[in-house]
């Protein structure tokens, strides 16, 4: 019987030590789930303050939204791409308008010359004429005055 004593108790302090070594691991354990909980709630914090903490529908609002960004600005970028391209049009016709007018000028600038040189032999031939004509009056003047004489 003392030895079943002794067994028992020996029984018993195995049990009680483990019991202690449970105690201990559930503290551990415990202490471990509070400081995932405080680690948790930060990564939400900092996700919420990132933007990452959104519901599926709210990023499907936001995927919405930037859509509708995208979809003016491509069409901004169409707009402004035809009106170059219409400003590149009507710069290649007016280029094209200037040449013409250029070649004009040109023509007319001939013209011009040529109407000046016409101009010319004609005051030249008037001066001519009447230059015959003063010769013309001035042997008569000398016929007279050899007559006077």
């Amino acid at each position: 019987m003392e030895e079943e004593k002794v067994n028992l108790r020996l029984d018993a302090d195995v049990q009680k030590l483990d019991a202690d070594k449970l105690r201990k691991e559930k503290h551990k354990a415990e202490e471990e789930l509070d400081s995932l909980k405080t680690d948790y709630k930060k990564l939400r914090l900092s996700m919420r303050t990132a933007g990452l903490g959104k519901t599926s529908e709210q990023w499907r609002e936001e995927i919405r939204e930037e859509r509708n960004k995208s979809d003016r600005w491509e069409r901004k970028f169409q707009e402004v791409q035809a009106r170059n391209e219409a400003l590149e049009k009507s710069l290649s016709e007016s280029q094209k308008e200037k040449g013409k007018l250029k070649d004009r000028v040109v023509e007319l600038e001939g013209s011009l010359r040529q109407h000046r040189s016409q101009n010319s032999v004609i005051e030249l031939k008037a001066s001519l004429s009447k230059i015959e004509e003063m010769k013309g009056k001035i042997e008569e003047l000398e016929a007279a005055l050899r007559s006077c004489v």
